[in-house]
């Protein structure tokens, strides 16, 4: 094949014209971030069967040496996001706490191993591919939980909700398994953006039961999914959503929303003045309550600003 005629054009072509990085740079907001996290074992267990976890992550790129124009070319390029991980064990003594935190170092273990990590939702297909890769995690992590159990006669019968919210700019992706929840306060709205794994919500949702008749009441803590035990028909629910600014993020346990009604984690959500002392607040209302199971939650709160590594979780 002649190459000689197409490199001759290419040479001879006319030199592109500098376009200024402004004028090409995709909007990509960014949100400034505080986090707070509480775990607290409650009045009644005898040990804590929830974790949390918060993570960081970013990519980011500084050009050290270059003579290229400063008009087509950022000095520095950084993306940042959070990821946040509620889980309950179940399975009774030291098994719950096992397959609780088992869960979160799996998938922390799956991140890390990504080897193409999408840091922009760009577009469907991108938020579509992290939907699949995050439903691919939680089964995965069902998997291992079954595989542990199986090779310890101790932990037999173990198993974990996981609910997850990672941020990416203001792009938010929820994960969930089981009655743990994520919860957004937006203005007024005080929205469960889960719905709970359990005989009461199935009753409900087939519409043979009524929220707050005694039926549904009394099967609440009757699990039908958790990681561990997921059976071949369930699969997690994932979803995309919008961050605004002002927004707050609630991931719990069921030791809060057991304890504590919504409207008054609301009113504490709206009242505090920082993340942290949100959780704090709302541990105490929950002992207050009774504190009959373990109390675990993360809130994120989110405001117009570069983005900051947040203020540390703390138990």
């Amino acid at each position: 094949m002649n190459t000689e005629e197409p490199l001759r054009q290419d040479l001879s072509a006319e030199s592109p014209k500098l376009v200024p990085h402004e004028s090409r740079a995709e909007a990509w907001s960014v949100l400034e971030v505080d986090t707070g996290a509480a775990s607290h074992q409650g009045r009644v267990r005898d040990n804590n069967e929830d974790h949390y976890l918060v993570i960081q992550f970013e990519r980011s790129l500084n050009n050290f040496l270059t003579n290229l124009d400063k008009r087509i070319l950022e000095h520095s390029y950084s993306l940042t996001g959070y990821g946040m991980f509620v889980a309950d064990g179940i399975g009774g003594m030291a098994a719950g706490e096992v397959a609780s935190g088992l869960a979160l170092a799996k998938l922390v273990e799956l991140l890390v191993e990504t080897p193409d990590w999408i840091m922009k939702l760009k577009s469907k297909e991108d938020i579509t591919a992290v939907l699949e890769r995050l439903t691919q995690r939680f089964l995965q992590i069902d998997e291992t939980l079954k595989q542990k159990a199986k090779w310890d006669v101790a932990l037999r019968g173990m198993g974990t909700t996981l609910t997850v919210a990672c941020t990416l700019g203001r792009d938010m992706i929820i994960g969930h398994v089981g009655d743990s929840r994520a919860y957004v306060l937006r203005g007024d709205s005080f929205e469960q953006l889960t719905t709970d794994h359990t005989l009461a919500q199935s009753l409900i949702d087939a519409g043979i039961a009524g929220r707050d008749d005694p039926a549904p009441r009394s099967m609440r803590h009757v699990l039908t999914a958790a990681l561990g035990a997921l059976g071949k028909r369930i699969e997690p629910q994932v979803k995309h959503l919008l961050v605004q600014p002002g927004d707050q993020l609630l991931l719990c346990t069921d030791g809060l929303t057991e304890m504590v009604e919504d409207d008054v984690i609301a009113a504490t959500l709206r009242e505090a003045k920082s993340a942290q002392s949100a959780c704090d607040k709302l541990v105490d209302l929950a002992l207050t309550g009774g504190g009959l199971d373990n109390i675990t939650l993360v809130v994120q709160r989110f405001a117009d600003g570069p983005q900051t590594t947040g203020t540390p979780a703390t138990v």
